[in-house]
């Protein structure tokens, strides 16, 4: 189900395990092989405990060819229908997860929950708040798992700011910053940078699904949103530097910067709290590790940095000049999402990120691009989320 406790999963598909053996491996299915596919999902799921990745759907045979090399036991599949065909029989998924591009999800995740299957979906799970609610509720029906992938709730640096947050470290909070910024001063092409609505494209919906997932689990829910969108690039069609202002229930003031222009990187966190500060530069290195061909294994460490990359905090002195207290960097745990799919699908867990949290930072993604189109300041109705008016 798509809340804290989703009803336990069928035991995976074939003979009972004997008494007090382990149960067999969850079968995954894997709709897409692109760069999620291939970079996150695939390798997180196959060092995932109790889960097995069965099969991919792609017809790219190049695709193919690095799936077979990485994970020589996969089958292939050439469409999400015929996952749906085996659904009840001796070779029926666990799992399906969704890492085709965005314009895709909502259909084949509604397909795959109407066959019984339960989801992960990759973020953004839609294109608009309704349509995840949608999903949800189809969820619930059917009494199915639905989560989102939101991996960035594992990043080293914000687990390490969860914790300072949860020690009370900084006393109140009155300002989160959070940039996730590059510098890709030319368009790469392809349906993430297209100017086509039905793709939903553009940074604000796939590196602002991110920052403002990650406000809205340390702050709560948004009541007023106001975003700058721009097209800096030249050839770019879609937004590659947007700022997002969110003003939270509790009156904490988010501010988000994503963008593909920044010549100079500005920190990834900067928290102002009414008894201290706490400032971090550079990236969890999970992304890096994985596209490198790094794989989380037990025994090995994983989401480690070192310490000059720690952040700092205190009050009134620069992080550049070594003020402050360097507080050590908790590792990144992206492994932790999937273990906890794991525990979900057997009724040992709760869902880690649910579609209506999803659909939450949806209300705030819709309002941010209203306000950059139209120039206004959003309010959002914590009561009656899909709508929006002007101040």
């Amino acid at each position: 189900m798509t809340g804290s406790s989703p009803r336990p999963q069928p035991e995976p598909s074939g003979s009972a395990a004997p008494a007090g053996t382990p149960a067999p491996a969850l079968r995954v299915g894997l709709v897409g092989y692109g760069l999620a596919g291939s970079v996150f999902h695939a390798p997180l799921i196959a060092a995932t405990d109790g889960l097995v990745l069965d099969t991919v759907v792609t017809t790219d045979e190049e695709r193919r060819a690095a799936a077979r090399t990485a994970f020589p036991e996969v089958r292939f599949a050439a469409s999400p229908q015929e996952l749906w065909e085996r659904a009840g029989g001796p070779e029926a998924l666990d799992l399906v997860v969704i890492a085709s591009p965005n314009r895709t999800h909502v259909a084949i995740a509604t397909a795959a929950l109407r066959a019984g299957v339960p989801v992960v979906v990759d973020k953004p799970i839609a294109g608009t708040a309704a349509e995840a609610r949608g999903l949800a509720a189809l969820a619930d029906e059917r009494g199915l798992l639905l989560s989102v992938f939101q991996n960035r709730r594992w990043d080293n640096d914000f687990r390490t700011l969860a914790r300072l947050l949860a020690d009370g470290a900084l006393g109140e909070v009155q300002r989160f910053e959070s940039r996730f910024e590059r510098w890709r001063p030319r368009p790469k092409g392809g349906w993430r940078e297209s100017g086509d609505p039905r793709e939903i494209g553009g940074l604000l919906y796939d590196l602002g699904s991110h920052v403002v997932d990650q406000a809205l689990t340390l702050f709560g829910p948004a009541v007023l949103v106001y975003a700058e969108a721009d097209v800096r690039r030249p050839g770019a069609a879609a937004d590659d530097d947007t700022f997002l202002a969110v003003t939270h229930a509790n009156g904490v003031r988010s501010h988000l910067y994503v963008s593909a222009t920044a010549a100079q990187l500005g920190p990834r966190f900067r928290v102002l709290g009414r008894d201290a500060g706490y400032v971090k530069y550079g990236l969890d290195p999970q992304e890096a590790d994985l596209r490198a061909g790094l794989r989380p294994a037990a025994g090995r460490p994983w989401g480690e940095e070192p310490e000059e990359l720690w952040g700092r905090t205190g009050s009134g002195e620069s992080p550049h000049t070594g003020g402050g207290t360097p507080v050590p960097t908790l590792p990144g745990d992206y492994p932790a999402y999937y273990a906890a799919i794991a525990d979900a699908l057997r009724g040992r867990g709760p869902n880690p990120v649910t579609a209506l949290q999803a659909a939450a930072a949806l209300d705030v993604l819709e309002a941010a691009r209203r306000s950059a189109r139209e120039g206004v300041t959003v309010r959002l109705s914590p009561a009656t989320p899909p709508h929006a008016s002007d101040l």
